[in-house]
Order: C-alpha cells, then structure tokens, then sequence
C-alpha cells in the first residue's frame, strides 16, 4: 500500500512540474538563423539606378521574388536566439520592366551599429 502511494505521488508531482515554464529556461535551444544574412553595410550599398546583376552581386540572390512579375525581390531574414524573441528583417526591392532597381523598402531599418559586419 505504501508501495502505490509513494509511486502515486511521484507520478502526481512530475506531471505537476512539467509544465512549469522555470524548467524551460533550463533546456537547451540552439539559435535558429534562416534567410539572408544582411547587415547596414550590405543594404547601404545598394543605389536606385543599379541592375538586377549588380544588386544580385551585391546582396546574394533573393529568398523570395514575387511569382506574378519578376520585378520584385524579397530578402528575408529571420533570427530566433535560444529563448529570446523572433525577429525579422525583410528588404523588398521594386524594379521596372527594363529591370532597373526603382525602390528599396527596409522594414525594420538596420541600424548603422553593427556589431556583425
């Protein structure tokens, strides 16, 4: 009888304990990081007027490009770091029909302080 209770109570107590979120912080999360690296540099390099080769030479070639017109190019990058916060940096270029960089849309805005360039 003695036998059940204890094992009862072990049982009882660890599904007690399982869901407490102190004991996530204790398990290991590696850093996710997915997408296209980009940091101030690379996007401060980029020039209304340049072709599609020059900005592909400059930034890599592009996570996304819209499937309905060849004129849009999404760079997306998106960082998870063990159990901080998800963030995302998405940098939309619109070219015209000659293929001629026409806007640079940067949300959010990289700063210029990296500290990874």
């Amino acid at each position: 009888m003695r036998c059940k209770t204890l094992t009862a109570a072990a049982v009882l107590l660890l599904m007690m304990t399982a869901g407490c979120s102190t004991l996530e912080r204790v398990v290991y999360r590696p850093d996710i990081n997915q997408g296209n690296y980009l940091t101030a540099t690379d996007v401060a390099k980029l020039r209304v007027g340049m072709n599609k080769q020059q900005v592909a030479y400059t930034l890599g070639t592009p996570m996304m490009s819209d499937p309905f017109s060849n004129n849009t190019w999404y760079y997306v990058f998106r960082q998870q770091p063990g159990h901080e916060k998800v963030t995302q940096q998405t940098l939309t270029l619109t070219f015209d029909s000659s293929g001629v960089l026409t806007n640079i849309d940067n949300k959010p805005n990289l700063s210029g302080n990296d500290t990874n360039s």
